[in-house]
C-alpha cells in the first residue's frame, strides 16, 4: 500500500465497523448504521437491478478491499463478504449486485482481500467472512487464505 494513500479510521466520524465490499448491504439490517464504514468499488444508483428496482449501491467510500488505504488496526470488526461466483458479464442479476471472482485472478484477490482485512483489524477484533459455494468451496478459499476460522482468537 501507498503510505501516501493512508486514511486514519476517525476521519469517517469514529467508525469501528469495516464492511469492506458492501454491495447493495444486503448483510445489514441497519443500512445506514453509523459506527460501519460501508466500502464497495462500485457505485449504482437505483433502478440497476430490474430485479429489484429500489435496489442501490451506495457505499461510503470506493476503495479496492484489495488495496485498502485505511492504517493498520483500525476497526474493531471488518466484515468481508466478496464476490463468490464466475461470470463472463453483469447480465446475471446475482452478479449485479455482489459483482463476479475472475477466473484467472480470484485466488490472489482473495488473498490480497484477506490479507487487507486482517491488517486493518485491531488486536483481538472480529474479521466476519461471508461465503457461498456457488463457484468455489469454502475448503479451496481456506487454502488460498491459510488461515483457519478463529486461529486469532489467543484462547
Amino acid at each position: 500500500m501507498n503510505e501516501d494513500n493512508k486514511h486514519d479510521a476517525k476521519q469517517y466520524k469514529n467508525k469501528v465497523i469495516l464492511d469492506v465490499a458492501c454491495g447493495p448491504k444486503l448483510f445489514w439490517f441497519n443500512k445506514k448504521h453509523p459506527r460501519v464504514l460501508y466500502n464497495d468499488l462500485r457505485t449504482k444508483e437505483k433502478g440497476y437491478n430490474s430485479y429489484r428496482p429500489n435496489r442501490e449501491i451506495k457505499p461510503d467510500t470506493n476503495f479496492d478491499f484489495r488495496n485498502l488505504p485505511f492504517s493498520d488496526k483500525s476497526f474493531k470488526l471488518v466484515v468481508f463478504d466478496p464476490p463468490h461466483m464466475f461470470s463472463n458479464g453483469e447480465t446475471f442479476r446475482m452478479v449485479k449486485d455482489y459483482g463476479y471472482l475472475n477466473k484467472d485472478t480470484w485466488k490472489e484477490d482473495l488473498k490480497r482481500g484477506f490479507d487487507e482485512c486482517w491488517r486493518v483489524l485491531e488486536d483481538y477484533g472480529v474479521l466476519i467472512f461471508k461465503w457461498n459455494e456457488a463457484s468455489v468451496k469454502k475448503k479451496e478459499v481456506l487454502q488460498v487464505i491459510r488461515k483457519e476460522p478463529c486461529s486469532a482468537i489467543p484462547f
